[in-house]
């Protein structure tokens, strides 16, 4: 998602997120994907938006296959999507499963704080079958590259990142969807494993047949992020089971 991001907050960013289930109740799919991810059977499609794509022709989504969304809410404290309603309620209204998500910056305040601002401002979440647990966007920083871990130690990232899913958890009843790239994880957090057994996991891989060697602890992927365009508006991503399980994960159970 990061390659919509500018210098300024308040410009557009489709950057993006990944899940998990138990693993009795999640079936690893990863043979289905092929060179044609899109196609791999079983395997619905989704996507992911940002004030980049502005307004959403959700009817048109759906009817091209999008079986679920996920829209950036908030990023930091001090953004907000001007589209969010749109796109949110939009996706919802033609029968698409959605989600919020939050950009981190963890070099501007708490993951604590950043957490309510999101959770306050559409990264909410109820067990209706339609919306999908909150997601992290935590990658590489889009505005210092001398910094891709934004100033914090190892052990500060992964603190951040617990203080971040405690507050989300603590107010929706859910753990994060954490969405991010095997590279980044293993540089910023140590390839830390802390929140493998908790926490559903969205790779971002692009152009590639698999999703390839995923971040410490966690045996599968739930979303994979496969391109950053294609045949749905913004990022290109499937979910990893079935339609049935993507409702079951959607509801908590």
């Amino acid at each position: 998602m990061a390659r919509h991001h500018a210098p300024n907050p308040a410009r557009p960013h489709t950057h993006l997120l990944a899940a998990t289930l138990t693993a009795a109740t999640l079936v690893t799919t990863l043979t289905a994907v092929t060179t044609t991810p899109v196609s791999a059977a079983g395997s619905p499609k989704g996507h992911d938006v940002s004030s980049h794509q502005k307004t959403v022709n959700w009817s048109n989504a759906k009817a091209k296959g999008a079986t679920f969304a996920y829209v950036k809410a908030t990023e930091s404290t001090t953004y907000r999507n001007p589209y969010f309603s749109q796109q949110y309620d939009g996706a919802r209204n033609a029968g698409i499963i959605r989600g919020a998500y939050h950009f981190a910056l963890p070099n501007k305040s708490s993951g604590t704080s950043q957490a309510a601002y999101f959770v306050a401002h559409g990264g909410g979440w109820k067990a209706d079958g339609w919306t999908l647990p909150p997601a992290l966007d935590i990658e590489t920083n889009p505005y210092d590259k001398k910094h891709p871990c934004y100033g914090l130690s190892k052990t500060g990232t992964v603190n951040w990142i617990k203080a971040f899913s405690a507050e989300v958890n603590r107010r929706t009843g859910r753990r994060p969807v954490i969405y991010t790239t095997t590279q980044w994880w293993r540089t910023c957090t140590g390839d830390s494993g802390a929140f493998a057994s908790t926490h559903p996991l969205w790779i971002a891989r692009h152009g590639s047949a698999d999703a390839g060697a995923l971040p410490a602890g966690w045996s599968y992927w739930t979303f994979w992020q496969y391109a950053n365009s294609g045949g749905l508006p913004g990022d290109q991503n499937l979910f990893n089971g079935t339609m049935a399980q993507l409702r079951k994960f959607a509801r908590g159970h």
